[in-house]
């Protein structure tokens, strides 16, 4: 049998459109000699649709659309797709009145052939923890399926199905739960079992997942001497980036195709009953032939792409100040949208360095991007007459500093505003952690691209960027695009006279380290002292920062939405109170 993976790119909410675009791709496998296309979870609605399952009118509509595609299928191709149903109502139904009469929705798949609906099965495991929230709106599956093609028995399972959090440490959730596999694998009464497990997936990009699924994948086609196919949602929506990466694995565990990352496509592959697996060559794995750092790029340019695209803008615009983060955002909007498309604004103060002003149209003289400077001298001045009275007496300090900013944050909106460009935000995560960012100035934007990205992790970009410019997707770039000193300078955010980052906060790889235990592995500050005193950094160093981030939850509730490619983002999957008096796991103070 003649197996297609269609790694898809939906728009969530985009019912007619995804319809349209699952056609097309099922025409294509269908020319190909392929006799069952699969699709990723929901994918004629997209991943997550969140709320939009509430609202009235949308099951009816993805209902009828879900039926008119399964439908339309002709060939003699079985399709499977994923939608999100009424339980206890027949999957083809799709009048408002019959659907809202059901008593939950189901994460469902559906198996058509020729016009005709085989099957269809509700996921079982739902995950809610980090980005996810499917108790919020799901309610599971009890019944294992499996659909007949060509002779070869075809298992249905649905993402976490597989996973059963082990990919995410989230194991213990499940504990006592039945088990979809071990129920799919059960002889049926004519003692039949699955030759195939198929998993469609929207599982999001986080760095290092990837290699943590292929070996759940592989276990799984071990253990049970069965194929195993994979087929992931591919695109940007929202805060979450999801690469794609559909594989099919052997019964022996052996990787018998891989499709590519971040791309939208269809991955072939021959499968078959579980007695014809042969011992063909495996094929090449595109995970372990790419760095980290390259994996990350490409995140991050389609995370950037999609969410401009989705939400109907062609152009970005953001500040330029001659330093790293600027930098690598401005390379990354530019491979996301072409360099034409991308406006860098200079806007020097009196404290800004002649080599940052250089650095800044150097850096867009490289990527070919328009670039133009605004002097906030004049502003700056201006608020400082209007405030005089008012500041009489008050010694300078962070004030004036953040007033610089929000005078930047000003010209930037208007830009975006005017010109209908989207802002892109340039603070990294390390910054965002403890607050080292100014509400209403250096935040401000649409989309923040390095929020999930530490410092360290922001340099380790650039060296990458610079040693590969003919990797970034950018026509005619041969030359590294950052000028050197962006990367080897101190970083500043020259608001002050000869001001450093490491004015206010430690060295980048104690921080990077601390936040990386405190956020993402969510130690306690006894722990993290434990572990760090006194050999990387000092007692007192582990306390401030923690209570740096503690303090600083009120400004990343207002930030731009970021771009989650970590374990542990800020945003929807970090819930913490701003009103809170319970600091650095060492208790509530008396």
């Amino acid at each position: 049998m003649k197996l297609a993976l269609a790694s898809f790119n939906p728009t969530v909410g985009d019912i007619q459109g995804n319809r349209a675009g699952m056609a097309r791709m099922i025409d294509r496998a269908r020319d190909a000699g392929a006799s069952l296309i699969v699709f990723p979870e929901l994918s004629l609605t997209g991943y997550p649709p969140k709320d939009l399952l509430l609202q009235e009118g949308f099951l009816p509509d993805v209902a009828s659309k879900a039926k008119a595609l399964g439908e339309s299928s002709s060939g003699g191709i079985t399709v499977v797709f994923g939608a999100p149903l009424p339980t206890q109502v027949e999957p083809g139904a799709h009048d408002e009145e019959t659907v809202r009469a059901g008593t939950g929705i189901a994460n469902s798949l559906l198996a058509y052939r020729d016009g005709v609906l085989l099957d269809y099965y509700d996921k079982r495991l739902l995950p809610t923890y980090d980005v996810f929230d499917e108790d919020r709106y799901f309610v599971p599956g009890e019944r294992a399926v499996c659909v007949d093609v060509g002779g070869t028995r075809v298992g249905l399972t649905i993402c976490e199905d597989l996973w059963r959090a082990e990919d995410v440490g989230f194991a213990s959730r499940y504990s006592g739960r039945p088990d979809p596999v071990a129920e799919l694998m059960r002889p049926d009464a004519g003692g039949r079992v699955p030759d195939l497990i198929i998993n469609p997936s929207a599982s999001p990009f986080v760095l290092g997942k990837g290699c943590r699924h292929r070996d759940i994948l592989r276990k799984h086609a071990v253990a049970n001497g069965v194929w195993v196919a994979a087929i992931n949602q591919v695109g940007g929506n929202d805060d979450l980036i999801f690469d794609g990466a559909s594989m099919v694995f052997g019964p022996a565990g052996d990787l018998r195709a891989a499709g590519p990352l971040f791309d939208e496509s269809i991955l072939y592959a021959e499968v078959g009953p579980r007695r014809t697996a042969g011992a063909e060559a495996p094929a090449t794995d595109p995970l372990a032939t790419l760095p980290d750092e390259e994996l990350l790029f490409r995140a991050l340019v389609l995370g950037v792409r999609d969410f401009l695209r989705k939400v109907g803008f062609k152009s970005a615009v953001l500040g330029l100040s001659g330093g790293i983060d600027s930098a690598v955002t401005a390379v990354i909007a530019a491979a996301a949208l072409g360099p034409e498309n991308v406006l860098g604004v200079g806007m020097p103060s009196r404290y800004s360095s002649p080599g940052s002003k250089s650095d800044a149209e150097d850096l867009a003289a490289r990527v070919g991007c328009r670039y133009v400077t605004i002097p906030i001298e004049p502003a700056f001045n201006a608020m400082l007459g209007l405030l005089a009275d008012s500041f009489q007496g008050c010694p300078s300090d962070m004030t004036e500093e953040n007033i610089q900013s929000r005078i930047r944050g000003v010209l930037l909106m208007g830009l975006s505003n005017k010109h209908r460009h989207m802002l892109l935000t340039t603070g990294n995560k390390s910054e965002l952690a403890v607050g080292y960012c100014t509400l209403y100035g250096d935040m401000n934007g649409g989309l923040a691209v390095l929020s999930d990205v530490t410092k360290q992790w922001v340099y380790r970009l650039a060296r990458w960027i610079n040693a590969h410019p003919t990797r970034l997707g950018m026509q005619g770039l041969s030359r590294p695009p950052i000028p050197e000193t962006s990367i080897t300078k101190p970083p500043s955010a020259e608001l002050r006279p000869n001001q450093t980052d490491q004015d206010t906060l430690p060295p980048y790889e104690v921080l990077d380290e601390i936040i990386e235990r405190y956020i993402e592995r969510r130690q306690s500050a006894s722990h993290i002292i434990a572990e760090m005193c006194p050999g990387k950094t000092d007692e007192q160093t582990v306390l401030r920062c923690i209570r740096m981030m503690d303090g600083s939850e009120f400004k990343r509730k207002q930030a731009a939405l970021g771009l989650k490619v970590t374990g542990i983002a800020f945003g929807s999957g970090r819930r913490f109170p701003i009103a809170q008096r319970y600091r650095g796991g060492l208790g509530s103070p008396s």
